[in-house]
């Protein structure tokens, strides 16, 4: 059975959508860590009562980011996972730290990559006039909300849309794409090939 790991910072709302879809599926598959970098985060109280281990790991309590993710990466490979997901997690993550993980590392990005990446995607995609917006699943590089695409979701911007509204519209997409783009990936259904995500042959 393979094994997940999933960091948060927050309430973890995407990783309430991914528990939630798992369990109605019933994946072959085990969460087995929920970790964040803030030891308040309401999304471990979510994991607790899930009966999902939980760590915390205050990065306030590191001189540097690399001495974090270093402290970081050690406490992920305790629990071996064949997956790491970033919901919510909000910390900039180390090259040394990324390429540690590369392949095993994904994000969701309240964009459509690669356009706006960074913050404030909402309002970014509002100024910029564009008529759709949305979601991206991908693999986690070095390079800032960059990396094979796994998957995207879309919304059509509205005119009256404010930075609100439109990031509750693509959130809902985000509970659905990213339980299903894990589910693929832990199914083998979904593979990373050179640089690029694709659909296994019959799946």
């Amino acid at each position: 059975m393979k094994r997940i790991v999933i960091l948060i910072s927050g309430r973890g709302s995407n990783m309430q959508a991914m528990l939630k879809v798992a369990a109605a599926e019933h994946w072959p598959a085990q969460f087995a860590a929920v970790i964040s970098n803030q030891p308040n985060a309401a999304g471990l109280d979510v994991a607790r009562a899930a009966g999902i281990a939980t760590a915390a790991i205050n990065h306030r309590d590191y001189p540097d980011r690399e001495q974090f993710d270093a402290a970081l990466a050690e406490l992920i490979d305790q629990h071996s996972p064949d997956l790491i997901v970033l919901a919510g997690f909000m910390r900039i993550l180390t090259p040394g730290f990324v390429n540690r993980f590369f392949g095993r590392l994904i994000n969701i990005h309240p964009s459509l990559l690669p356009s706006f990446p960074g913050l404030h995607t909402h309002q970014q995609a509002i100024d910029a006039g564009v008529k759709v917006h949305g979601a991206t699943v991908h693999f986690v590089t070095a390079e800032l909300d960059h990396g094979p695409i796994i998957s995207q979701a879309t919304v059509p911007v509205l005119d009256d849309d404010t930075e609100d509204t439109l990031a509750a519209r693509v959130l809902e997409q985000e509970h659905r794409i990213y339980p299903q783009a894990v589910r693929d990936l832990m199914s083998d259904t979904l593979k990373l090939v050179d640089g690029r995500v694709v659909r296994s042959a019959g799946k």
